[in-house]
């Protein structure tokens, strides 16, 4: 396992050059050694209920002639991977006992059937979880901790998205979570010079804010109650406040300025995304968000609520849900990623083998000393 600590040396002109080098490198070595294990047998993560992960020896599979196999190079852990392992089946991606899981995945093609156009062994590829599998209910459970994934009837930006080269596979392997904050801060219908707070400094909130930004919205706040990962968000360039040590409606208006609301002024936020999930969030919302505010909830949570609608009518505020992503998602987070404005692969802070599976997972769990944690192939 390794611990990377984020430093702004990154943006330095030389480790830039460097990692460019490096990058390119990597890119020939994968091109040049993409045949399979010997022995044909690959390691896979079969999930057997709560805190109980066995790493197996299981057969590569192989091609027929419409599909193609992928390697995996890095695969990020979410936090519905937590949710399953601490807690059991039935609180996150719906994993099934004695499958593999995993779906957050940056890959290399190492076979290609003789029907498949489009492809070629040793094109970098993102796997899209809705359609990868050709079964949206595998969305959760793609494979992404196996070293290889078996993808039906492979099609171009369907199934499989070509990564652009100025993406490095740790990055590339946070896609898909960024692909589900860039649909949360879509669905906000951001305008230019609007205001926003996301709640939750975890990958899909921080990649909401980054969106955010992206579609033209003039200040960004993201709140949390972990300081180290809100110093990872401040480097970023995000005003930040952790609601458990900080006054939030005095920081807020400090920050944005003031607006009406049905119950006197409050701060001037046209946007809340909640990407945490803490009950408070709404009630925060209902009580202080602006007239004409939006709420947008991509944070996975079940429990029932009530909205007072009438409160909601005479304050004209809407509350939007947030689930999953679509392919402009995907086309414009690679864009943001291409783009190289934001050190994002800073927000990776550990790194462990797919032996030391149910060890990152735990890491992942404690929000005091980690934020992406990640597994390399």
């Amino acid at each position: 396992m390794s611990i990377v600590s984020p430093t702004l040396s990154d943006y330095d002109g030389n480790v830039k050059e460097k990692k460019a080098i490096a990058d390119a490198e990597k890119k020939d070595s994968r091109r040049s050694s993409i045949a399979l294990k010997a022995g044909n047998l690959m390691k896979s993560a079969i999930y057997l209920g709560k805190e109980h992960i066995e790493i197996q020896e299981v057969p590569i599979p192989h091609c027929t002639g419409q599909d193609v196999v992928i390697r995996n190079l890095y695969s990020s852990i979410c936090g519905t991977d937590v949710a399953v392992y601490m807690h059991g089946p039935e609180t996150g991606h719906k994993v099934t006992i004695g499958g593999e899981f995993g779906h957050e995945t940056v890959s290399v093609i190492s076979e290609v059937g003789a029907n498949v156009t489009g492809f070629h062994v040793g094109d970098r590829v993102y796997p899209y979880p809705r359609y990868a599998k050709n079964d949206t209910r595998r969305a959760g459970t793609l494979g992404g901790f196996s070293e290889y994934i078996h993808i039906p009837e492979a099609r171009l930006n369907h199934s499989l998205y070509l990564v652009p080269d100025e993406i490095s596979d740790r990055l590339a392997c946070l896609i898909e979570p960024f692909t589900v904050g860039c649909r949360a801060a879509r669905r906000s219908a951001p305008k230019s010079g609007e205001k926003a707070m996301v709640f939750g400094a975890g990958t899909i909130g921080i990649a909401a804010a980054v969106a955010l930004k992206y579609f033209g919205v003039d200040k960004v706040m993201i709140c949390d109650l972990s300081d180290f990962r809100l110093d990872i968000v401040s480097r970023l360039g995000f005003a930040v406040c952790n609601t458990q040590k900080e006054d939030w409606a005095k920081k807020a208006q400090d920050y944005f300025g003031t607006a009406p609301s049905l119950s006197g002024s409050t701060a001037d936020i046209d946007i809340m995304i909640d990407a945490a999930g803490a009950q408070t969030i709404l009630e925060l919302f209902m009580k202080a968000g602006k007239i004409e505010s939006r709420f947008v909830s991509v944070a996975v949570n079940n429990a029932l609520r009530q909205v007072d609608l009438l409160h909601m009518t005479y304050s004209q505020k809407s509350i939007i849900g947030s689930g999953g992503y679509m392919p402009e998602d995907v086309r414009d987070v690679m864009d943001i990623m291409k783009s190289g404005k934001w050190n994002l692969e800073s927000i990776i802070t550990h790194e462990y083998s797919i032996c030391e599976l149910e060890e990152a997972i735990k890491t992942a769990s404690d929000t005091t000393r980690a934020l992406n944690v990640v597994i390399k192939f």
